[in-house]
């Protein structure tokens, strides 16, 4: 580790870096100039037909027509131009409310700067209620907690160890640190989830695909018609030229210049409505859209069920115990199915506890989830068979942490001179030499609902991994822990509401297929005879993905929020909702 990034940067290198790498300012989106914006109010589909109903009123003879047709095509244009202008304005003053200056370690002391300035290599000195400004690792930290909700959607703060990722965006809700900037601007991971969104596709609302259909519709009765009268009027003796000014003012007639102003004011009134409501619409046909919904995805863990686990029972290969008791409280019965099993848990339920962040802490007279719910459930397994956790992590500090990759499904740490694993049994169990029984085992307890860890370990020796992917393949399977997530009470009246108003539901997790389908099951929201789906096994061309997931109470396990290199819409195998 550099000395700048022990005792923080001087004042003059990091002016030097921020002119050589630019300000940590994310990308500015692509946003069309208020000329342009007006241009596309008074050009779209429904204007240019206005504005050729225009023309030809004069054309006809008819100005006082013409110019009225005009008038509500402008008109029109600026009162959406206003209203968006209204949403934009609003969502720049949300922005404003961000926090934009940080404290940092420089010149040997604590200095406040603003966000933008951040470079590098920069210490940020973070407390509770900051908002982290770029993407950095922990150097320390004291009972730190963050909310990631805007990059991961998981509404529960998580904790975050000595050198344990942070990620630009997120915030700080408890505790305090210290972390070394790794990436800022463009480079962060913030940054390429706004590249995502703002590289897809954005398809035409349901309101602009009907009135275009509804344009079309009319121009070809008025044209219709007008020529129908054009022939009338030729066929009774009028002149060519009169036949002809006769069409177009019954082809103007027929051209419903109301439509467009009335449609305009709807979405305005609804607009409104949403404001109140404190839901703020920047495009208005997002109004009409968002009342065209047919199919909502929700994920599992923490939407329908509590995201308060609970470790219910745990396997080794010398037997099994169950754990009668809730919540994180460290009373609770425990039933072995063997005496010699009581070893072999206890050692499952410290190598747990170790390769975690997250833990059971008791607060106001309760016991309650530190960081992730998962690992305080852990934390609270091996106070459960006598563990001082606290005592523990004291005595035995992690020399050497891999924090959970989304695309490998696991963590790692090094304690003790020795590697333990901790992960989803399809990723942790092919790295074992002796998991030939757990395979069957993991089939029973995910066909329960339940959500199962495997835990392995295998002394360090000469070879100490030097990252995620170089665990080897010789790990001893410690065994198998079950934690069940009990489903919110208010999902299943949710769902009756959703499909009374005819809106179809799927579950979209990163769960192991069984523990969502049992879930997805016990709620309600799995139809009979709905598919089960895998992320990984998704097609990738678009037409024959939505047939394959046009079903109410489809589940789609196994898939990350992220997309994959083969389609941006493709469900992409094991992300950031998996454990």
């Amino acid at each position: 580790m550099s000395v700048a990034t022990t005792q923080g940067l001087t004042s003059a290198e990091a002016v030097r870096r921020r002119e050589e790498h630019g300000p940590n300012r994310l990308p500015a989106p692509e946003r069309p100039s208020a000329a342009r914006r007006l241009a596309g109010e008074l050009t779209h589909f429904f204007a240019l037909m206005l504005w050729v109903a225009a023309l030809l009123a004069l054309v006809a003879g008819l100005p006082q027509l013409g110019i009225a047709i005009m008038a509500v095509i402008v008109l029109n244009a600026v009162f959406a131009f206003i209203q968006q202008e209204r949403a934009d304005r609003a969502a720049d003053r949300l922005r404003e409310m961000l926090p934009t200056r940080v404290s940092v370690w420089r010149d040997g002391r604590r200095r406040v700067v603003e966000a933008d300035d951040v470079v590098v290599d920069d210490v940020l000195l973070l407390e509770s209620g900051d908002r982290i400004p770029a993407d950095a690792a922990v150097r320390t930290e004291n009972r730190l907690l963050v909310d990631s909700s805007m990059l991961t959607g998981e509404s529960v703060p998580r904790g975050a160890r000595v050198d344990d990722p942070l990620y630009a965006g997120t915030f700080v809700v408890e505790g305090d640190a210290r972390a070394v900037v790794t990436a800022i601007g463009e480079e962060t991971r913030l940054a390429g989830i706004a590249r995502l969104a703002t590289s897809s596709h954005k398809p035409d609302t349901p309101l602009t695909r009907e009135l275009k259909k509804v344009v079309r519709l009319v121009a070809a009765i008025a044209l219709g018609v007008g020529g129908l009268f054009l022939l009338i009027s030729l066929l009774v003796g009028n002149s060519l030229q009169d036949g002809f000014v006769f069409a177009i003012g019954v082809t103007v007639a027929l051209v419903p210049e109301a439509l467009l102003p009335t449609v305009t004011l709807s979405l305005a009134w609804g607009s409104e409505q949403m404001a109140k409501r404190q839901i703020l619409v920047r495009n208005l046909e997002a109004v009409e859209t968002l009342g065209s919904t047919t199919f909502i995805c929700t994920d599992k863990t923490g939407t329908l069920t509590r995201n308060q686990m609970t470790v219910v029972e745990a396997w080794t290969p010398a037997g099994s115990v169950t754990v009668s008791g809730s919540g994180y409280d460290p009373q609770a019965r425990l039933a072995w199915s063997a005496p010699t099993a009581q070893g072999p848990g206890l050692e499952l339920a410290i190598a747990g506890m170790r390769c975690s962040t997250g833990y059971a802490v008791r607060s106001k007279g309760a016991w309650e989830a530190h960081g992730d719910p998962m690992e305080a459930a852990l934390d609270a397994f091996a106070r459960r068979q006598g563990v001082d956790t606290d005592e523990d992590r004291r005595l035995h500090p992690v020399d050497l942490r891999f924090p959970f990759d989304p695309r490998l499904r696991r963590m790692s740490v090094v304690v003790d001179d020795a590697v333990v694993v901790k992960g989803a049994p399809d990723s942790v169990l092919p790295l074992c030499q002796d998991a030939v029984d757990a395979h069957a085992v993991v089939q029973a307890l995910t066909a329960r609902g339940l959500r199962v860890l495997a835990v392995a370990t295998r002394p360090c020796g000469a070879r100490t991994p030097t990252g995620p992917d170089d665990l080897g393949v010789h790990l001893r399977l410690l065994g198998l822990v079950a934690l069940e997530d009990p489903p919110r009470e208010e999902v299943v009246e949710a769902l009756a509401a959703c499909r009374r108003a005819g809106v179809s539901v799927a579950m979209v997790t990163g769960d192991h297929p069984a523990t969502a389908a049992a879930i997805a099951d016990e709620v309600g929201l799995r139809r009979p005879g709905a598919p089960v789906l895998i992320g990984a096994e998704l097609p990738e061309n678009d037409r024959i993905l939505a047939a394959h997931l046009d079903h109410d109470g489809l589940v789609v396990a196994r898939v990350s929020p992220r997309t994959s290199s083969g389609s941006r819409r493709r469900c992409a195998p094991a992300g950031t909702w998996s454990r």
